[in-house]
């Protein structure tokens, strides 16, 4: 990363009166959550010679819901994970009155436990969990820890972890929200995304504001769109903004 870019970013989020955050798995591998894509991510592993795309789709969950659940618990419930430099800095940006939104293809939590408070969760999150029969919820340590199939302590029923998967919608009311943000900011800045994955890669085009950031390790299908590129770690660039306090 130039000194020069890093410049340019303070002077766009300094300047910016309405910053609104679109982020992908980049943002929370500094956290030790690993992402899909990459060649260490977990679409390039097989588990039981299945691959994750698979796994995590609705119809496996149906048809192998035990099978599911050991995937799941294996590989996307990561707990002990604390939010990083970029969940931390960009909460001090809300908490300035700089950042306005944040909407995010993450289901970890991060950046709530890192007091962002307005986040718009497209695939949902792993901490919300909901029983199927009578719709009792349970945390995230309830599902890690159950044996096998996770069932409701209540009547019996399986419990459904509330993201979405392959085959499944977005949750309609995230959506309306997440459009409505960008559409109303003057900044979007984008991080840790490939821009891969759709529907949620195609928000890029309700932007109609004036300067666009990408910061992202490898490039992406939208850098010709943006003002400002930085090929670095997410949280690596956004520690080094420091933010003003009236």
């Amino acid at each position: 990363m130039q000194e020069q870019e890093l410049q340019k970013l303070r002077e766009i989020i300094l300047n910016a009166k309405n910053l609104v955050f679109f982020g992908g798995a980049g943002v929370s591998t500094e956290s030790g959550i690993p992402d899909f894509r990459s060649v260490d991510g977990l679409y390039s592993q097989k588990y039981d010679n299945i691959p994750p795309e698979v796994i995590i789709s609705h119809s496996y969950f149906v048809k192998h819901t035990d099978k599911f659940f050991k995937f799941y618990k294996d590989k996307m419930l990561c707990l002990d994970a604390k939010p990083n430099a970029a969940h931390l800095k960009l909460a001090e940006l809300e908490e300035a009155g700089i950042l306005s939104a944040i909407v995010t293809q993450n289901i970890d939590g991060l950046h709530q436990m890192a007091e962002s408070r307005n986040v718009f969760e497209l695939h949902g999150s792993v901490h919300r969990n909901y029983c199927q029969k009578c719709g009792k919820l349970f945390d995230a340590r309830y599902i890690l820890e159950s044996e096998s199939v996770p069932k409701c302590d209540k009547c019996g029923g399986i419990i459904k972890p509330d993201v979405v998967l392959y085959e499944e919608g977005l949750d309609s009311a995230t959506v309306e929200g997440a459009i409505k943000a960008i559409q109303k900011a003057d900044v979007l800045i984008v991080g840790g995304t490939s821009l891969n994955v759709y529907p949620a890669a195609g928000f890029l085009r309700y932007f109609h504001g004036k300067h666009l950031v990408i910061i992202n390790r490898d490039e992406t299908q939208a850098d010709s769109m943006a003002e400002l590129c930085i090929r670095d770690k997410i949280g690596e660039v956004l520690k080094q903004i420091e933010v003003p306090y009236e």
